[in-house]
């Protein structure tokens, strides 16, 4: 099986690191610390198998780079994540379609591994955990 592609984008540089290393058992981690970044990524290094985005994060919200995304026709498995409390959060991220799942930070391993499992096909999600 060939190694998944995962983009990761959030502006805290632990959180990205943690999210990242343990991601890096089922493939290749490309991270990004802006939304600009995010939207580069997306736009230069298609395909990605996998994003996991924060929502707030300079320049554009993770949220407001996968709505745009997914307008543009991209359909790839995403996990937000987001220490927000805004009650239409988990509305916004479900118009992002049936593979996008909202992760409250703070989060541990398992309750990422388990966001991954529900987004990504079960081959790919069997070699997270």
């Amino acid at each position: 099986m060939r190694s998944a592609r995962i983009l990761v984008a959030d502006d805290d540089p632990v959180l990205i690191d943690d999210v990242a290393s343990i991601l890096e058992s089922i493939g290749d981690v490309t991270r990004a610390t802006s939304g600009d970044e995010l939207v580069q990524h997306l736009g230069e290094d298609p395909p990605y198998d996998l994003i996991v985005t924060d929502i707030a994060m300079p320049w554009m919200t993770g949220l407001q780079a996968m709505q745009s995304s997914r307008y543009a026709g991209l359909v790839t498995p995403v996990v937000v994540m987001t220490a927000l409390r805004d009650p239409s959060i988990p509305e916004r991220v479900r118009a992002l379609g049936g593979r996008a799942v909202l992760l409250h930070k703070p989060f541990g391993m398992r309750e990422l591994h388990a966001a991954v499992d529900m987004v990504l096909p079960p081959v790919a999600a069997s070699s997270v955990t």
